[in-house]
C-alpha cells in the first residue's frame, strides 16, 4: 500500500491550523493578531495549496492503480455496540477532494482582497477555513455517522458565512432560514441512520450495500420501511442541496459575501447533498420507488430553479436560481441512473458556477464607486448596463462562465449537460421534454443577466435622483434634463462623453442631447474615487483566469472517442463504482461525428433560447422596438391583451418566487403563531382557568356565607323553610 494512503487524515486538519492560531491569537495577543490581519492570507492559501497537491497525489494513485483505502480505528466499544471513525479514499472521494480544494484555493484568493476593508477580515477567514476543513472531512468519512457529524459541522459553518454581516436584519435572517431549513432535512437524515443501524446494526458503507441487498432479495425486511428510511437519507440532501420543496433557503443565502456565495453555490456545501446521494448510490438504487422519487424531485427542481430566475432583477439571486436549477438536472441524472453524467455535471458546473459568481462580486465591486455600498442597487441588474467598456476582463470572465452554463460547445458544461438530456430523453420522453425545455430556459435567463449587466448603456446614469442625494455622482431625467444644483458641481462632462450607448432615445432626440453639457456631483465621501465604474485587482482577476482555464478545458476530461482514437475518458474511469456497489459500468464509446450529430438539437435549442434573449434585452431593441415580438406579430386587440397577462403572470409567478415562500409563510409561520397564540389561551383560560375558577368561586361563595351568618335563630329558620318549600313544589309539580 501507498505510504500516502497513511497520512491522508491530515487532509481535513489542514485548513483547520489557521482558525486554531487566529482564535488562540485574539485570546492572548489581540491588538497584534489584528495589526497583521493581512497575512493571514497567505497560510490558508498555503495549506489549502498542500491539501490540494495531496489530493492530486491520491488520484494520481486511484487512476494508475484504482485502488480503495480504508482506515478505521475504534472511538467507542461496548458489548453490543461499537463506533470506529476513519477515512475511505476511492475516486469519488479524490475527485471531490480536488474539486473542493482548487475552487477553494481561488476564493481565498479572491476574498483576500474583496474583503481586505472589512473589520470582520480576520473572522471571514477563520469562517471560510472552518468551513473547507468540515466539506474536507465530509468527503473522506467512511462510515453514515462521520458524515452526519462532519454533516452538522458544515451546517454550522454555512450559518457563520450567510450571516456573516449579522448587523443587517436580511443578512441575520437569511442565516436563520438556511439553518432552520437545514435541520428539517438534517433531522430526516439522523431518522433514516438510525432506522438502518436498527436494521443491519452497522454504520460502515459496506455493510449497509451488502446486508441491505440481501434483505430486499431474501424478503427478510419490511420493504415499506425500508424504503422509508432510504427516503429519508435523501432528505437530507434535498435540504443540503436545495432541491424542492427545502429549496428556499438557497436565494437568501446571497445576503452572505459574494466569496461566500462562489464558495457554497458552486463546490461545496450545495455539493454536499449530490455527494451523499452518490455515495450511497447503490443503496438507493436496490431500494424500491427511491430512483423515482429522486428523478422527480429533480425534475421539479430544474424546471422550478429555471422559471424563477426568469425575472429577477438581483444579479446573484438570479445566478442562485440558476445553481438550484443545475442541481435538478444532477439529482434528475442519479435518479435515472446517470452516475457518471451526474458527477461530470457537478464538475464542470462548479467550475462555471464560481467563475459566475466571483465574476459578479467583481461587478458588484466595480459598481460601488457609482452608488456606494448598498446591496440593493449594487446587487440590481436594471441599475447596471454599459459595462463593458470599464470592465473588460470581468466582462470577458462572465460571457464564458454564461455560455458554458447555456451549453455551448466546446466549454465545460456543454459536454456533461448534454450526456444528462441525451440520458434524460432516452429514459422518458416526458422527462427529456421537460429537460430540454429547461436548457432553453437557462440560456435564455443567463443571456439575459449577462446582456442587463454588460449590454447598452449604463441605466444608473439616467435614473432622476434628487441633487441632494450625494450617493450619485450625477443627476440626469430620462428626457435630457438636468437636475443637478449647479452649486455643488464639481465637473461637467457632454453626455456623449459620458457614455456613448444612450441608446434609449429616439434618433433625433440622442442627436440634440449630443452637443449638451450636464453636470454631476462627485462623491463626498472620498473625493479620490473614481466616479466610474472600474475594473478589480489583479488578487480579484487572478482568481477569474483560472477559472476561466477549468471552464474551457474541464469539459475535455470527459469527451467520448473511439477506442483507436486519443482516450481522454479519465473520468469514466475515475468514477467507476467498486464492485461493493452493485453497478455494472459500461463504457460506450462513439465516433465523433456521430456523438456532433447527436448534439444539434441541444445547441440548437440553447442558441435559440440565446437569440430570444438578444430581442428582449440586447441593446438593439434600443433602436428597433419593433423588433419585440409581441409587436412583430400582434397589434393591440384581445390576442394581444391576452399575451400580455400571459406575459404579466409569467413575471409574477418569478418575482414573487413562485409564491412558495407566501405559502410558506401562511401555512408554517403564521400557522404555528396562530397554534401558538391558540395554545398560549387554552393554557391560560382552561388549564390554569379551571383550578383559578374554582378558587375563585369558593372564594365568594364562602364571602357571601359568611355575610348570611348573622346569629338570629329564626333567620335561620326562615331560610331553612323556604328552601325545604321551594323543594317540596318542584317536586311535587315536576
Amino acid at each position: 500500500m501507498e505510504l500516502i494512503y497513511q497520512y491522508a487524515w491530515i487532509i481535513p486538519f489542514l485548513s483547520l491550523i489557521v482558525p486554531i492560531i487566529i482564535g488562540i491569537g485574539l485570546l492572548l495577543i489581540s491588538t497584534a493578531t489584528k495589526n497583521t490581519r493581512r497575512i493571514w492570507a497567505f497560510p490558508s492559501i498555503f495549506f489549502l495549496i498542500i491539501t490540494l497537491i495531496f489530493s492530486l497525489n491520491l488520484s494520481i494513485q486511484q487512476i494508475n492503480g484504482n485502488l480503495i483505502y480504508q482506515y478505521l480505528w475504534s472511538w467507542t466499544i461496548n458489548k453490543d455496540f461499537s463506533l470506529e471513525f476513519g477515512y475511505l479514499i476511492d475516486p469519488l472521494t479524490s475527485i471531490m477532494l480536488i474539486l473542493i480544494t482548487t475552487v477553494g484555493i481561488t476564493v481565498l484568493i479572491y476574498s483576500d482582497n474583496y474583503m481586505s476593508h472589512d473589520q470582520g477580515y480576520l473572522r471571514f477567514f477563520a469562517y471560510l477555513n472552518f468551513f473547507n476543513a468540515s466539506m474536507l472531512g465530509l468527503v473522506t468519512s467512511s462510515n453514515l455517522i462521520q458524515i452526519y457529524v462532519f454533516w452538522e459541522i458544515v451546517g454550522i459553518s454555512s450559518y457563520l458565512l450567510i450571516g456573516f454581516w449579522f448587523t443587517r436584519p436580511l443578512a441575520a435572517n437569511a442565516c436563520q432560514k438556511a439553518f432552520i431549513t437545514n435541520r428539517i432535512g438534517d433531522f430526516g437524515l439522523l431518522l433514516g441512520i438510525l432506522g438502518f443501524y436498527w436494521i443491519i446494526g452497522s454504520f460502515e458503507f459496506r455493510d449497509l450495500f451488502e446486508i441491505t441487498n440481501n434483505f430486499i432479495q431474501k424478503n427478510e425486511v419490511n420493504s415499506l420501511f425500508t424504503t422509508l428510511c432510504t427516503f429519508l437519507l435523501f432528505l437530507g440532501a434535498i435540504a443540503k442541496s436545495a432541491q424542492f420543496p427545502l429549496h428556499i433557503w438557497l436565494p437568501d443565502a446571497m445576503e452572505g459575501p459574494t466569496p461566500i456565495s462562489a464558495l457554497i453555490h458552486a463546490a461545496t456545501m450545495v455539493a454536499a447533498g449530490v455527494f451523499l446521494v452518490a455515495r450511497l448510490f447503490p443503496l438507493f438504487l436496490i431500494t424500491p420507488y427511491i430512483m423515482d422519487i429522486i428523478s422527480s424531485i429533480g425534475l421539479i427542481t430544474l424546471f422550478l430553479g429555471a422559471t424563477l430566475a426568469l425575472a429577477q432583477k438581483d444579479i446573484k439571486r438570479s445566478l442562485a436560481y440558476s445553481t438550484m436549477s443545475q442541481l435538478g438536472y444532477i439529482i434528475l441524472a442519479l435518479g435515472i441512473g446517470s452516475f457518471r453524467a451526474a458527477l461530470f455535471h457537478l464538475i464542470t458546473h462548479a467550475y462555471s458556477k464560481a467563475l459566475l459568481f466571483l465574476g459578479s462580486g467583481s461587478i458588484i465591486h466595480s459598481m460601488e464607486p457609482v452608488v456606494g455600498y448598498s446591496p440593493d442597487k449594487n446587487q440590481n441588474m436594471v441599475l447596471m448596463g454599459g459595462l463593458t467598456n470599464y470592465i473588460p476582463i470581468t466582462k470577458t470572465a462572465f460571457l464564458l462562465g454564461t455560455l458554458s452554463l447555456c451549453g455551448i460547445p466546446p466549454l465545460a458544461c456543454f459536454w456533461s449537460k448534454d450526456e444528462i438530456l441525451s440520458n434524460s430523453w432516452l429514459h422518458s420522453p416526458i422527462y427529456g421534454i421537460i429537460a430540454y425545455f429547461t436548457a432553453g430556459l437557462t440560456a435564455f435567463y443567463m443571456f439575459r443577466v449577462y446582456l442587463l449587466t454588460f449590454d447598452g448603456y449604463l441605466r444608473i446614469h439616467f435614473q432622476a435622483y434628487s441633487s441632494t442625494k450625494t450617493n450619485f455622482f450625477y443627476s440626469i431625467s430620462l428626457w435630457g434634463k438636468s437636475t443637478c444644483n449647479k452649486s455643488n458641481t464639481n465637473r461637467s462632462l457632454p453626455l456623449s462623453k459620458i457614455n456613448k450607448k444612450v441608446s434609449f432615445f429616439s434618433k433625433e432626440k440622442k442627436n440634440s442631447l449630443r452637443n449638451k453639457t450636464y453636470c454631476f456631483n462627485i462623491f463626498e465621501a472620498n473625493k479620490y474615487t473614481s466616479v466610474f465604474p472600474h475594473e478589480s485587482d489583479n488578487t480579484m482577476l487572478l482568481p477569474l483566469l483560472l477559472l476561466i482555464l477549468f471552464t474551457v478545458f474541464i469539459g475535455l476530461i470527459g469527451i467520448n472517442f473511439d477506442g483507436r482514437g486519443l482516450d481522454l475518458d479519465l473520468l469514466s474511469r475515475w468514477l467507476t463504482l467498486s464492485k461493493n456497489s452493485f453497478i455494472e459500468s459500461s463504457n460506450q464509446y462513439v465516433i465523433f461525428y456521430e456523438f456532433l450529430q447527436n448534439v444539434i438539437f441541444s445547441v440548437s435549442i440553447a442558441t435559440f433560447g440565446l437569440c430570444i434573449a438578444f430581442i428582449f434585452y440586447g441593446s438593439i431593441n434600443s433602436f428597433f422596438p419593433n423588433l419585440f415580438l409581441i409587436n412583430l406579430f400582434l397589434k393591440k386587440g384581445v390576442k394581444r391583451d391576452f399575451l400580455d397577462q400571459i406575459q404579466n403572470a409569467i413575471y409574477n409567478w418569478s418575482y414573487n418566487r413562485g409564491y412558495i415562500d407566501i405559502l410558506y409563510t401562511n401555512i408554517f409561520t403564521l400557522g404555528i403563531r396562530r397554534l401558538s397564540k391558540f395554545t398560549e389561551f387554552f393554557d391560560k383560560h382552561i388549564i390554569d382557568g379551571i383550578p383559578n375558577g374554582i378558587g375563585v368561586t369558593s372564594f365568594f361563595i364562602g364571602e357571601g356565607v359568611r355575610f348570611l351568618g348573622n346569629g338570629r335563630v329564626s333567620f335561620y329558620l326562615f331560610f331553612y323553610l323556604s328552601f325545604v318549600s321551594l323543594f317540596l313544589l318542584i317536586f311535587l309539580f315536576f
